[in-house]
């Protein structure tokens, strides 16, 4: 008698995980990336225009009492250091996808990050940025709005299953919805191809007997 040897379970590969970014297959203005993008580039001009309005005023680049633009305290220094920033922002915008989300993120955390440093040191002699409270609470709601940018559809533990960060996570699970999507697809044509073909046969004119 022939022995069967049953395949052991364990010894199915599953998928492999796939880095978590955009699908090769998503068109290129996608949902998310369209909202990356507006976020990063939204920020980034705001801070390129106050960059170069704080450089038009001339002033100094590491005076302390700086000069008020837009509501804002700033100083020469600050004021490149916001162009620089500004203008990676736009790059984001420009590059979109995972790029833009991730540097949407660092840059946010870098933002809050610089609030509480420079709260610290407000009223102190060493002020590098001439940090008025206004800069920070400004760093501080820019932190917030750039990492909502960034972890939009990203983070959230009810992501929809057609999100492609979600896929990325679960290839197991998105491959078996996928197979079960296209089963469901093949029934409906088949349903509908028999439906047709049955219609097509009482359609037929009835020979004479």
């Amino acid at each position: 008698m022939a022995a069967h040897v049953l395949p052991h379970k364990g010894s199915r590969k599953s998928p492999r995980k796939q880095p978590t970014r955009l699908n090769e297959h998503l068109p290129v203005d996608h949902r998310l990336s369209r909202f990356y993008r507006v976020g990063a580039g939204l920020m980034g001009l705001f801070l390129v225009v106050f960059g170069i309005l704080g450089l038009i005023n001339k002033i100094g680049f590491f005076s302390t009492a700086g000069d008020t633009v837009i509501g804002l305290n700033t100083n020469g220094t600050l004021s490149v250091l916001s162009i620089c920033v500004g203008a990676l922002l736009l790059a984001g915008m420009v590059i979109g996808g995972n790029f833009a989300s991730t540097l949407n993120m660092v840059l946010g955390i870098a933002f809050i990050g610089s609030g509480f440093i420079n709260l610290a040191l407000l009223g102190t002699s060493f002020n590098p940025l001439a940090f008025h409270i206004e800069n920070v609470l400004f760093s501080f709601v820019v932190g917030l709005l750039l990492m909502f940018f960034g972890m939009y559809g990203r983070v959230s533990s009810t992501l929809p299953h057609d999100n492609p960060y979600w896929r990325a996570r679960h290839p197991e699970e998105a491959e078996l919805e996928d197979r079960r999507r296209r089963e469901l697809q093949e029934r409906e044509q088949r349903t509908a191809r028999e439906r047709a073909e049955g219609q097509g046969q009482q359609r037929e004119p009835q020979g004479s007997p």
